[in-house]
């Protein structure tokens, strides 16, 4: 790699994760100790388009010629590493076989071979793929072929010319991106606003002439990401489709919460209040979804083949090494403390009860002495559940959602073996900006206030009635490339909420784990900016004020206590363990003081 790249400083370290490039240091993932000749070229293939990008990728003209548009930016970053591993194939054969390796192995991570629609694959990895055949000659990793070869005719109607122009701009970086940007905009990927930035800034005309449509950034850019995917999976425009999405769109009033309304518009920042009739109210701001029918709750195991959740395993296992004896020692100390309010309680010296056995010999030696007796205590500890609720967006990527897994997974075990049942829980969405929800919305003719433009995806890594040792291999997945996308928070919370209702436990617990506020371009691109965020706001706030379950929020690198009443944030996601634990007790300590007996008679703990 330092010879690839020329960067003689450069560090590489081996570790059992997502393979990761900061400065001039790279993590490659660590391969089996007997090296098998299938792990060894991935591992060198990753290293190679680490040290290609150092090489031949300038990272100031990347940041300048960068889209502005979120929906554009995953091509261009995409086409622009298609590039520099380009450059390496050409001249090297065995980088082009390493690199072959290790898109290979990737697209049977994502699940490609599985992709039977072409809305399935993204449109950033689409068009690497099929820019990378026309850049080295080589066909698509055969894990890709079929879901590229869905998306072939597409790319090539709309941005063919643009698509095989970029082989001529392959060793100057500015140029080609110059034509990427072309392509992005035959794509319709970016509005005119952004495309015609740079001619703007080379004429040196003053911005002040387009002020007049500011009021229109918002619409403009929702209609550009909008028309992104337009004939995408396209679906017939009849009358009857059309109505039915129609329909859709005055149904989705929010029938997600009773009692959801508006913020009071005369009032800004003040909390919503719960109706008196628990009834949605009508108004424009509430909360709506434009399509659920490709929503989906489903079990981890069901989204992967068994083989592949046996190595997502062994890799968590392998992680777990590293930070077992520090989360395990926290977690002994719940134990201990949950397993002390479980202990048995007596009241001594009573008049009546069971005959206290210990106390006869003072009876023998003096008879005039009267028995004792004594009564058990009910337990002051009650039934409790507890739903851990991770966040799968891809912003948790790499280390944080390691050591959630990792955590979830401790936590689990522990509160086991104290008879405390543990769900595990993780929500994200099926696609990137946007699903077949959004694809429904293009052909109803992209009515105004949509609501919610993506589909759901639920994942019940561990059911409360499972034992830990059933569902072990399930909290894997969470280190499954392609696996994290974007984050709808409110509904996700609803729908864990309404779990926990249905449990018979005394005590429910709903511990929340994020990095961020929830995101959704697709969504937010056509709605408010803080559409979602005021969904989340309102859900914590009728949880917190008037459900009997225990909210609690831990958030990493992003402050949620504006939006958690019982809430922590964590600089370093390393913490997330031990912070884990001690929420939890607190909520025990909180709930389950010793209560005082009548007449106050002196107790002891039994043995």
């Amino acid at each position: 790699m330092r010879a690839i790249s020329r960067h003689a400083d450069l560090s590489v370290n081996f570790a059992a994760e997502t393979p990761q490039l900061h400065g001039e240091e790279a993590s490659l993932p660590l391969p089996s100790r007997d090296l098998p000749a299938e792990e060894v070229s991935l591992v060198r293939g990753e290293g190679d388009a680490m040290a290609l990008k150092l090489r031949h990728h300038d990272p100031a003209l990347h940041a300048r010629r960068q889209p502005a548009t979120a929906a554009a930016r995953p091509v261009f970053e995409a086409l622009e590493q298609a590039r520099v591993e380009a450059l390496g194939a050409r001249r090297m054969a065995g980088v082009a076989a390493n690199l072959d390796a290790a898109i290979e192995a990737r697209c049977r991570r994502q699940g490609f071979a599985r992709m039977t629609e072409r809305e399935q694959l993204p449109l950033a990895d689409a068009v690497s793929l099929l820019a990378r055949e026309l850049l080295t000659g080589m066909p698509p990793p055969p894990s890709a072929r079929q879901v590229v070869d869905l998306w072939r005719p597409w790319l090539e109607g709309r941005a063919g010319k643009s698509l095989a122009d970029l082989g001529d701009q392959l060793n100057d970086q500015e140029a080609f991106g110059d034509t990427v940007r072309r392509l992005i905009n035959e794509l319709g990927l970016a509005d005119d606003d952004s495309a015609s930035a740079d001619d703007e800034q080379d004429t040196g005309e003053d911005d002040d002439k387009d002020g007049g449509d500011d009021d229109q950034d918002g619409d403009a850019e929702g209609d550009g990401e909008a028309s992104s995917l337009e004939g995408v999976g396209a679906q017939d425009d009849s009358s009857e489709q059309l109505q039915e999405a129609e329909s859709e769109v005055q149904q989705g009033d929010g029938e997600l919460m009773p009692g959801m309304g508006d913020e009071d518009p005369e009032m800004p920042g003040h909390p919503w209040q719960l109706p008196d009739n628990l009834r949605n109210e009508p108004g424009q701001n509430q909360y709506r979804v434009f399509c659920d029918s490709y929503d989906e709750v489903v079990d981890a195991a069901e989204l992967c083949d068994p083989d592949e959740l046996a190595r997502l395993r062994q890799q968590l296992d392998q992680q777990l090494g590293h930070l077992q004896s520090v989360i395990s020692r926290l977690a002994n100390r719940l134990q201990r403390r949950l397993m002390a309010k479980q202990s048995r309680s007596w009241q001594f010296d009573l008049e009546e009860g069971l005959l206290d056995t210990g106390r006869l010999a003072r009876v023998v030696t003096n008879p005039m002495y009267p028995l004792s007796y004594k009564r058990e205590d009910e337990t002051t500890f009650r039934d409790t559940v507890v739903t851990l609720l991770i966040d799968n967006s891809g912003s948790m990527r790499g280390r944080p959602i390691s050591v959630a897994a990792m955590s979830a997974d401790i936590l689990a075990r522990t509160l086991e073996r104290c008879g405390v049942k543990v769900e595990i829980l993780g929500f994200t969405t099926r696609a990137w900006k946007g699903g077949q929800a959004r694809e429904r919305w293009l052909a109803a003719g992209k009515p105004a206030g949509p609501g919610r433009l993506n589909d759901l995806r639920h994942i019940v890594y561990k059911p409360a009635d499972s034992p830990w040792r059933r569902s072990r291999k399930a909290l894997g997945l969470m280190l499954r490339e392609g696996l994290l996308k974007e984050n709808i928070d409110g509904e996700a919370l609803l729908w864990a909420h309404e779990r926990l209702l249905g449990r018979p436990e005394q005590r429910r617990i709903l511990m929340v784990i994020s990095d961020g506020a929830p995101v959704d371009d697709s969504t937010l691109s056509v709605n408010p900016g803080n559409y979602l965020e005021r969904h989340l706001r309102q859900v914590i706030d009728w949880i917190e004020r008037s459900s009997p379950v225990q909210l609690v929020a831990v958030g990493i690198g992003h402050d949620v206590t504006r939006y958690y009443r019982r809430a922590v944030t964590l600089v370093d996601a390393e913490q997330l363990g031990g912070t884990m634990m001690d929420q939890l007790a607190d909520l025990f300590d909180e709930d389950d003081e010793t209560p005082t007996g009548r007449g106050g008679p002196r107790r002891r703990r039994a043995a």
